[in-house]
């Protein structure tokens, strides 16, 4: 156990948000926290980390308590990193102690070479030196650089100067980079709020499988459901302000708590019925001397089934309802770009982009940050200016687009003006009925844009988007801010739209639910693959592999066998190709263990099993140790 919350309780403005939590979490578990949003997921981390206090319980109870060897590290947006400081200067922090001991290591050894020590001090010297060397050892002290530039890379900073000072990066710069300190530091229990906020899709890759060999625990508040079904063994909801917990990853939850709720569902409804029996009977047979004694009898039997009821289902009754419609039907051929330039400040992001679109398609743009995502749907719409190339827009095309940042939101007016100077003859109470409909009602609906919450703008744009009946849809990243509810909901109103749609989106789930089509900005370049987001990681890896096959020919030719000029040189080759046999063997075999073990961790007794997920997170590191030798051992061989 490295951290436990017993019966702890949580009230704002005398109201409970959480109540009577109680929660544990164990070396080596990967837990997801998930809740609607302002459910308490954030005040839930708060007071495990320290920054927020707890209520007891009604009794007077509760308890928060940590192991001794628990090491907190927190992920807040933008927070842990000094201004000042160079991102060199950051990412050496973690090591600050292991870099005193190299110092001191330095030093001792020029002590020892110098001869100017007596015999007292230099044995003192050697044992102070074979102290500090084995744990700069143990920890890995050496690889210090190799970390630091392994982590950078994979969090997107390959290429970095370091040397840049951390106030001269944007603002989601500095929340990778605080990510990427973090991971260094390599706290017992990892914290993490929302860690795959303005990551890209290859980012979020590697992270995925960094933490899938991160050797503590990890605790994550995401609505990115492709991440929490990778990285998860436990999903956690807070629903109602009570925790409660599911083995398995995200899938497993969904499923998990549908069946959950209809078994409860059913039985509900089946002890209802019963008190409705045991009513009946009790009501007629009441005043009845012969029958009082039975009557009195059901009384005491109801009395018991009404005291330990069967808890209603509680279901959310409200979600937001999107619909997404329009008036006119374009022609089949409704948009083409053909060879257009497409830039931004001056700067060419790719020299020539090409994309046809027929009515009904859904495509999808993917890419790292920076690549052009956004400008493409910016350029073909005219906002930003081509130098060559041609854009073709079919008559009867109605554009509604959707901008993640909002821009053409005014942040002055409230909430219902914004709609009403777009549409000047809605009456008030379609406006709030189509508010209401986004989950946008009471007082929030008199809140200047500026001030309401992103996920609030979000839904504010897809009312005004709901509203334009536009045929042809151009999104960009849609389901930002967004929990995971309405996500689903948007997606089934996208997924229902019958018109066409051009999306930019980081979103993987998104991505495999609607598109039919998948353009990747990479190098420059864009390229087309057919199908959803996973169709298109099939194909990628196809690609990947020829191209493998292209650099590392199959086989020699007769011309290319090699000569030997004794016997002793051909039977070491013979000896050596044997070898490398056995190896590949032997790393298939520890692949498919690996897969194996992976699997069995994700099934719900085993992770409800501490004792045994123990056992299968020891027995997978000690195969993944052994995999790296042999990988190391192998490529040996082949040099």
């Amino acid at each position: 156990m490295l951290c436990s919350l017993e019966k702890i309780w949580k009230y704002f403005n005398g109201e409970p948000l959480l109540k009577d939590i109680n929660f544990t979490i164990n070396e080596g578990e990967r837990v997801g926290l998930v809740g609607r949003n302002g459910c308490g997921k954030t005040t839930l981390l708060s007071i495990i980390t320290g920054n927020l206090g707890y209520d007891p319980s009604p009794e007077n109870e509760g308890r928060l308590s940590f192991s001794g060897n628990c090491r907190i590290g927190y992920l807040e947006q933008g927070v842990g990193l000094s201004a000042e400081c160079s991102v060199a200067e950051e990412m050496r922090k973690p090591f600050a102690e292991l870099d005193r001991e190299h110092e001191r290591m330095t030093k001792l050894e020029e002590e020892l070479s110098a001869g100017n020590l007596s015999d007292s001090e230099r044995e003192n010297a050697e044992t102070e030196y074979s102290r500090i060397s084995t744990h700069f050892e143990n920890n890995e002290g050496y690889l210090i650089d190799v970390k630091i530039k392994t982590v950078l890379n994979g969090m997107g900073f390959s290429g970095l100067d370091l040397t840049r000072s951390v106030n001269s990066l944007s603002g989601g710069e500095r929340t990778r980079l605080s990510l990427a300190k973090l991971l260094l530091e390599s706290p017992s229990l990892l914290i993490l709020d929302e860690p795959t906020n303005h990551l890209d899709l290859d980012t979020m890759t590697w992270l995925e499988d960094y933490l899938l060999d991160y050797k503590g625990a990890i605790l994550v508040v995401s609505h990115n459901r492709y991440f929490l079904d990778k990285v998860c063994t436990r999903i956690c909801e807070i629903e109602y302000g009570r925790l409660k917990s599911y083995s398995g990853n995200y899938s497993f939850y969904v499923k998990q708590k549908r069946e959950d709720n209809l078994r409860q569902e059913k039985l509900y409804e089946a002890e209802q019925e019963k008190i409705k029996e045991l009513q009946f009977f009790i009501d007629k047979n009441r005043v009845s001397a012969t029958s009082a004694k039975a009557a009195k009898s059901k009384q005491h039997m109801l009395d018991r089934i009404v005291e330990n009821a069967v808890e209603k289902p509680k279901m959310y009754e409200k979600s937001a309802k999107i619909r997404l419609e329009y008036d006119i039907e374009p022609p089949k051929e409704v948009f083409s770009a053909e060879n257009i330039d497409i830039s931004v400040d001056g700067k060419t992001l790719l020299e020539s982009f090409s994309l046809n679109m027929r009515r009904g398609d859904k495509v999808g743009i993917i890419g790292k940050n920076g690549t052009g995502k956004t400008t493409i749907l910016k350029t073909i719409q005219g906002i930003n200016p081509h130098s060559k190339g041609r854009i073709t827009w079919a008559q009867n095309v109605k554009l509604a687009y959707y901008d993640q940042k909002n821009e053409y939101l005014n942040p002055n007016n409230t909430v219902i003006e914004e709609i009403h100077h777009r549409y000047p003859r809605m009456t008030d109470y379609e406006v709030r009925s189509v508010l209401g409909s986004v989950l946008l009602t009471g007082e929030n609906v008199f809140k200047e844009v500026g001030v309401i919450s992103g996920g609030e703008k979000t839904k504010l744009s897809f009312a005004l988007m709901s509203l334009k009946r536009g045929n042809f849809l151009i999104l960009d990243e849609p389901t930002n801010h967004l929990d995971i509810s309405t996500k689903e909901v948007l997606e089934d109103a996208l997924k229902e739209y019958t018109g066409t749609i051009l999306f930019v989106s980081h979103d993987r789930y998104l991505l495999n639910k609607i598109a039919d089509r998948i353009i990747e900005i990479r190098g420059g370049k864009a390229y087309e693959y057919n199908g959803n987001y996973d169709d298109y990681l099939r194909a990628r890896e196809l690609e990947k592999a020829e191209e493998l096959r292209a650099v590392v020919p199959s086989s020699t030719t007769p011309s290319e066998k090699k000569q030997y000029r004794t016997k002793s040189q051909r039977a070491e080759d013979v000896r050596r190709k044997q070898e490398i046999n056995d190896l590949e063997k032997r790393i298939e075999g520890l692949e498919k263990e690996i897969a194996d073990i992976e699997s069995q961790i994700c099934e719900p007794e085993i992770a409800a099993d501490y004792q045994k997920m123990t056992e299968l997170c020891q027995g997978l590191d000690d195969r993944k140790n052994e995999l790296g030798q042999l990988m190391d051992r192998w490529l040996e061989m082949q040099d």
